[in-house]
């Protein structure tokens, strides 16, 4: 079999932000694909919410960004509190324009918006309910067996495969790629929760001496409360959370209604290659950061671009797709720096938000920054500005 016998130019396993998001920019940039994704609906939770300006600027590029606005709640304005008082803020009105917020969307709407745009581009492209069972790669080809509900084993073959199937993803556990990397100690419990603040459409962080606490604004009517824990919380609850956040607010969410709960550890792990052979890697297949700041799903994002302009590069007059392993080990290179980048500010993220041995420094040190000009820096960090702009 040749380049020009194989059904389709690229499969991309799995259907979620990443997935769809990178199919989509295929396409526009004139490359064919399917996306094999198991789930026939998209995911039932808020989950990952936060879509940074660099994302929507992603967006721009390929023309999807109206449903979402449409859709989602700019936060415009970040505060930082202790149990009593403010120390500051973040205003991200002096960022780049258009996108001088950050958005909030809860994921199953992203999704759903993600699966739309496609479908508006190639009816086909997405299949779901798709289990792949095994892949066999040859010189020219990938060969991919897969199986619809669990049915009769159907085959495809791609130049190209392409793991966003998560962290635990068997694409690339199956190419043999090594991921390595760390568990933290921080753990957290967070729910969405109807919003009885005054905050509005700020975001507020509280640094109070037992711990992190976060609210994001959602649609809705709806906030997301985030609390760090001593331990993790195998079962959470509206109870244990509501509890820790009167303990160091003395705020009261016993009562309020909630729409979904859960608990979560940090890691940071990374695949040694992004691309081997026609294997390649994108979201947390190749990476995964902490949670902690919102930018994991970013991430995956920026991975879609330069992986869609890479493979684009290598688009022949024939609008055949060609193998060059040097310009995919291109793509592997630049995302692993990125992911590195993200990696390191995730991890001061996580270092204000634990318990502190002197609070008052602590308090000190946050009210003097964001009481300076650096205040306008950590809003360029806060929206994952600075990762985007250089190429190899």
């Amino acid at each position: 079999m040749t380049k020009a016998d194989v059904d389709i130019p690229v499969v991309i396993v799995g259907g979620g932000p990443v997935g769809l998001f990178l199919a989509i920019c295929l396409i526009k940039k004139g490359i064919k694909c399917r996306v094999l994704e198991k789930r026939q609906e998209p995911v039932p939770d808020s989950r990952s919410l936060g879509i940074h300006p660099v994302s929507l600027e992603l967006f721009d590029e390929v023309g999807i960004t109206e449903p979402f606005l449409t859709s989602g709640l700019k936060i415009r304005k970040g505060l930082a509190l202790t149990e009593d008082k403010k120390l500051g803020e973040i205003s991200f009105e002096y960022c780049p324009k258009p996108h001088n917020y950050i958005l909030a969307c809860p994921q199953f709407t992203t999704e759903k918006i993600l699966r739309n745009e496609l479908q508006k581009l190639d009816e086909d492209a997405l299949i779901t309910g798709a289990t792949v069972k095994h892949f066999d790669e040859h010189e020219q080809f990938v060969e991919i067996t897969y199986s619809i509900d669990q049915q009769t084993n159907q085959q495809i073959t791609a130049n190209y495969i392409i793991g966003c199937d998560g962290k635990n993803s068997a694409v690339r556990q199956q190419a043999s790629i090594h991921y390595s990397g760390k568990r933290y100690n921080d753990t957290y419990i967070m729910g969405d929760f109807e919003d009885t603040t005054d905050f509005g459409a700020d975001a507020a962080v509280f640094l109070p001496n037992g711990g992190l606490i976060e609210c994001f604004p959602l649609p809705n009517g709806m906030r997301r409360w985030v609390v760090k824990t001593n331990q993790y919380i195998s079962e959470p609850s509206q109870l244990k959370l509501a509890t820790l956040v009167q303990e160091r607010l003395g705020y009261d969410l016993s009562e309020i209604k909630s729409t979904m709960l859960s608990s979560f550890g940090v890691q940071h792990f990374m695949a040694e290659t992004f691309a081997k052979g026609r294997v390649l890697l994108a979201g947390d297949a190749a990476h995964v950061v902490s949670p902690i700041g919102g930018q994991g799903m970013n991430l995956g994002w920026l991975d879609c671009q330069n992986l869609a302009k890479r493979l684009h590069t290598l688009t022949d007059d024939k609008g055949e797709l060609n193998y060059d392993p040097a310009t995919l080990k291109k793509y592997s290179l630049r995302q692993k720096k990125i992911v590195k980048k993200v990696g390191r500010r995730a991890e001061i993220n996580m270092a204000l938000g634990r318990k502190p041995g002197i609070p008052f420094l602590r308090n000190l040190f946050v009210k003097g920054i964001l009481q300076s000009p650096l205040r306008n820096k950590v809003a360029e960090i806060f929206t994952m500005r600075g990762l985007n702009d250089w190429w190899i």
